[in-house]
């Protein structure tokens, strides 16, 4: 596996950090959960820009966001208890048949 793939991977997850703990900062006037977002912000973009390094930047933007997207999203309906359906389950499933597809056409060049 790339490198590039691990920190693209890692990227994603912090992202899903970042995006769960920017709710708790009421607006960055709380300290410490603003900390806590802003250092997962830091390490998301650093290991973003590191995977950018073997990964065209579309491809990377595309799945970084997809995976903060669909995390964040299983975050706040697990964890916030956020509104669902079946249109928006299988919106989030098409998400990540297209980050799976970029990860196929990428082992294709």
């Amino acid at each position: 596996m790339n490198i590039g793939w691990l920190y693209l991977f890692i990227a994603g997850i912090a992202e899903i950090f970042y995006a769960a703990t920017i709710v708790k900062t009421d607006g960055f006037t709380r300290l410490l959960p603003s900390i806590f977002c802003c250092i997962f912000i830091g390490i998301s973009v650093y290991l973003l820009s590191l995977a950018t390094r073997s990964i065209p930047i579309g491809t990377a933007y595309a799945v970084w966001v997809g995976i903060g997207a669909i995390g964040t999203a299983i975050y706040s309906i697990l964890a916030l208890g956020e509104a669902y359906n079946l249109i928006r389950i299988l919106c989030f499933l098409c998400i990540l048949v297209g980050i799976i597809g970029l990860k196929l056409s990428a082992l294709m060049n």
